[in-house]
């Protein structure tokens, strides 16, 4: 009877526990809108027969096929988790227990979406309507007629899969027509490339078996497989100088044949050095073109009811280094909303971002959480103006490297001291997340000078602490060839060093990017402005 009891407790338990399951697969499947749904479909087309796939007209349908061939199950949802982080849900990710950060920790060893399949996507989600239209223009040979007007990128990469003409091994008609459309999309596809080519010349028919899972196994993360494709790459090409050594590549062993311990050790530490020199260079945002890039300082001084003082030394030393490293500087003062707006859109459509390697934006105001004011004391969202150059609002600007610098209160909740001023000017009202400010695509970089809810802090006379360490740190650190994180990490350990007057009030900047790629300037041939 006992044994009895405890197997209809245990059936229960069960029952429950896949009764909320299901809840949470639906509601996730109610909170996905048809272009997501499209891009689960492509996602899964490496483990999910198409046929089945056709079918699919919700979220849900694509959960239930997980389901059946296993790949899905209450104990086990890090397939849906991925899926979810790769089509950038993020914040549904928390009805199945993990958050963004969780995901990327795990992607390395539970990840299943091949790196073909996310390179794909990738390109898919850089791809803007203007670019669609030339692609389908080129291929008109190619399509069927029926197709010429297809909706969608992921739509025609489907239909270039199941024509044969684009596999994992020959994705040479993507090249012909990136080359043609956007250049700038082709990096994408010369990684993927260089990766399979130089797998074919590394090592032997078995060694190729094992390189094969190493760099394409589906589990792996992209940035792990780029990571240790170049690791490999820059490994072969250092020894390759070595005649004398032959690397002996197998299933289980990476071994160099002939050379005692002593001389191994003196190689690898040579290689070492090698290595770093050589993954910089290979794994850093294109910065060698003939124009930098545009620079805005946005300085809003005079208020209707207040005026940031300090803040023309801030601008003055922006304009400085920022033009020591190369970019065209433009500073804008005291702008309205409507006028900070306004210009996003001039600049969003500016056809000269096409010839220069990056974008830049400087904002000097007063802030409140995830915004900013302009002078009329109206605000501004911050993501508003991050997402007027997204590779499909700025076309010009797709695949390159976009940093806004913010300097402003996200909060108002501590008094001000003698000498120094806060940048928000009205309580603490509801807080924005720092990662909700930029859009969820690649090649953004946001650096804010206080955590959300927090105020900055601007000396009359001397400036900002933020801008000025920015500046500081950028005329030191941008001669030793360090990238913009780096900095970023080293303004952070200036700016919480630094104490009000009072001794009791202290600030810490905060940085949130989606860059895909190390961004370090050119070293200038001038030293540095100050």
């Amino acid at each position: 009877l006992l044994s009895g009891r405890e197997t209809v407790g245990s059936s229960n338990m069960e029952n429950d526990v896949s009764l909320k399951f299901h809840q949470q697969l639906l509601l996730i499947s109610e909170n996905l809108v048809t272009e997501d749904v499209a891009a689960l479909k492509f996602l899964c087309k490496d483990f999910l027969h198409l046929s089945k796939l056709e079918g699919v007209k919700s979220a849900a349908d694509i959960f239930k096929l997980l389901m059946a061939q296993e790949y899905l199950n209450a104990e086990d949802t890090f397939l849906l988790a991925e899926l979810l982080y790769r089509i950038k849900c993020h914040s549904l990710l928390e009805k199945l227990g993990y958050t963004k950060e969780k995901v990327q920790e795990r992607l390395h060893e539970k990840g299943r979406v091949s790196p073909y399949r996310q390179m794909l996507y990738e390109l898919s989600e850089n791809i803007t309507n203007e670019m669609l239209s030339g692609i389908i223009f080129l291929l008109q040979n190619h399509l069927p007629k029926r197709c010429i007007t297809t909706p969608s990128a992921l739509d025609l990469l489907t239909l270039l899969e199941k024509q044969g003409l684009l596999t994992k091994d020959n994705v040479q008609i993507l090249e012909d027509i990136c080359e043609t459309v956007s250049p700038d999309l082709q990096e994408i596809i010369d990684c993927y490339k260089k990766a399979r080519g130089v797998c074919c010349s590394l090592v032997s028919r078995e060694g190729l078996q094992w390189m094969e899972f190493f760099y394409f196994n589906p589990r792996l993360d992209l940035n792990t497989w780029y990571l240790k494709f170049w690791y490999f790459s820059a490994l072969k090409i250092f020894f390759f100088k070595q005649r004398e050594i032959i690397l002996n590549l197998n299933q289980k062993n990476c071994s160099v044949v002939g050379l005692c311990t002593s001389e191994i050790s003196v190689l690898f530490a040579s290689f070492s050095t090698f290595f770093f020199s050589f993954l910089q260079t290979i794994s850093s945002y294109k910065m060698d073109g003939p124009h930098r890039g545009f620079c805005l300082i946005i300085n809003n001084v005079n208020f209707n009811s207040s005026q940031r003082k300090g803040s023309c030394k801030d601008a003055e030393q922006l304009k400085r280094v920022f033009t020591w490293l190369g970019l065209d500087v433009r500073t804008y003062t005291d702008l309205t909303s409507g006028d900070i707006i306004n210009l996003m859109q001039t600049w969003q459509s500016m056809q000269d971002h096409k010839d220069r390697n990056c974008f830049i934006c400087c904002i000097l105001s007063h802030g409140k959480s995830g915004a900013i004011y302009g002078t009329d004391d109206k605000l501004v969202s911050i993501r508003v103006l991050t997402t007027h150059f997204t590779a499909k609002q700025c076309p010009q600007l797709a695949a390159k490297p976009k940093l806004f610098f913010i300097q402003a209160c996200q909060g108002n909740n501590i008094q001000r001291p003698v000498y120094v001023d806060t940048d928000g000017p009205t309580p603490v009202q509801e807080r924005v997340s720092l990662s909700e400010s930029i859009p969820e695509e690649a090649d953004f970089l946001l650096g804010m000078a206080t955590v959300d809810g927090c105020v900055s802090f601007r000396h009359i006379e001397e400036g900002t602490w933020y801008i000025q360490a920015l500046c500081s740190k950028l005329q030191l650190l941008v001669p030793r060839g360090e990238d913009i994180l780096s900095i970023l990490t080293q303004v952070n350990e200036d700016v919480a060093k630094r104490v009000s007057p009072s001794g009791t009030k202290k600030q810490m900047p905060q940085p949130a990017y989606t860059l895909r790629r190390k961004f370090i300037f050119p070293i200038p041939m001038a030293p540095p402005p100050s």
